[in-house]
């Protein structure tokens, strides 16, 4: 985006009316020819028209490593009652995306509440607020026709929130918007970093937010990793990469998808502006080997997500809970899904590729 502006040459003496009416024009110019941040955080905008995927950066998770504050300024956490639960993403002032199986303990949304604005989930800033959510729209056919399909949940706001170098949306593709396969992505989290069982915890609430670096793998190839019979399983229900998914893996450091990160962004760059093309939806358990970390695939969901939108009632702020700003947080966290297929899995799996 650039800015815009007069040039130099014929300005210095033609006196000084001719450069206050050009300086008072500038004054007029639209906000999308401005060039900064700030800018666009003192205007009134009631979307995210404009706004989404800038951040002050350009291009633990498992394997991962500490993110800068306000480098994923997109990153929400969800919490169930007072207990994180999953990952989850804003994509406009009032309106948060996360994966449909984070909410099989409740769909009231009165339980939920949505964390924005923090880098350590223990250490508010200023600027880190505690929403209340007024509506859940789980996606009706979730997990139906194949192992954890149509893995995505919308939530509306009681209240939209204002938007600062701290909060800010992803941009939300279009059913054509396509990554460039060569340009890396990133994904985010404040998930588990140690898988082993008797070693498994959350990242501790005073760490900071976790990121790493992926490559998106086409389908055919990530599913010559999950794609194969379990013969210990009845459940008809096929697991693989089907088209409302989305795979990537991270080739040099083996980082990856792990307990607590579902519902978290996967973001490319377009452009200069970056993308919500996937949510964390599910791996194997993220020790070595390594597989793939399978998304929900939101080029897939950009008409479902639109008409929601646009069909969705304003809700009533008299009826909102208050909001919270900096709230301080139970030292007590715990992810309540979990979306990972086994060791034994991975097992077959080795056999089987070694059968080949």
């Amino acid at each position: 985006m650039a800015g815009a502006g007069p040039k130099q040459s014929g300005l210095a003496g033609q006196g000084p009316w001719v450069l206050a009416a050009v300086l008072f024009c500038l004054c007029l110019q639209p906000l999308h020819a401005q060039n900064t941040v700030p800018n666009l955080m003192e205007s009134k905008w009631a979307d995210a028209r404009g706004v989404c995927g800038r951040t002050r950066f350009t291009g633990k998770i498992f394997g991962g490593q500490n993110a800068e504050p306000q480098k994923w300024p997109w990153q929400a956490s969800l919490f169930l009652n007072g207990t994180y639960t999953c990952g989850a993403v804003l994509i406009d002032s009032n309106w948060v995306a996360s994966a449909a199986h984070c909410f099989q303990r409740s769909y009231n949304p009165d339980d939920y509440q949505i964390l924005l604005g923090y880098n350590r989930l223990r250490d508010p800033s200023n600027y880190s607020m505690q929403m209340t959510v007024g509506k859940l729209i789980v996606h009706p056919d979730f997990d139906k026709q194949h192992f954890l399909a149509n893995d995505i949940c919308l939530m509306q706001l009681h209240m939209p929130v204002k938007f600062n170098p701290h909060i800010l949306p992803a941009c939300l593709p279009r059913s054509s918007t396509k990554p460039d396969p060569k340009i890396s992505c990133w994904i985010s989290g404040w998930g588990m970093t140690v898988e082993e069982a008797e070693h498994a915890e959350l990242l501790p609430p005073d760490k900071p937010l976790q990121e790493a670096k992926v490559s998106l793998l086409d389908s055919e190839d990530c599913n010559a990793y999950y794609r194969y019979p379990d013969p210990n399983t009845t459940d008809p229900r096929p697991v693989g990469v089907f088209e409302d998914m989305v795979c990537a893996r991270d080739h040099m450091n083996g980082s990856s998808i792990c307990r607590g990160d579902s519902g978290g962004p996967l973001v490319c760059p377009v452009e200069g502006v970056w993308y919500l093309f996937g949510l964390s939806s599910w791996s194997t358990e993220c020790h070595s080997p390594i597989g793939p970390s399978v998304f929900t695939n939101l080029s897939y969901f950009a008409d479902w997500i639109k008409y929601h939108k646009q069909e969705a009632s304003t809700p009533s702020t008299t009826m909102a809970p208050p909001t919270q700003k900096h709230p301080a947080l139970s030292p007590v966290l715990k992810p309540r899904m979990t979306a990972l297929l086994s060791s034994q899995f991975l097992l077959l799996w080795l056999i089987s590729f070694n059968a080949w």
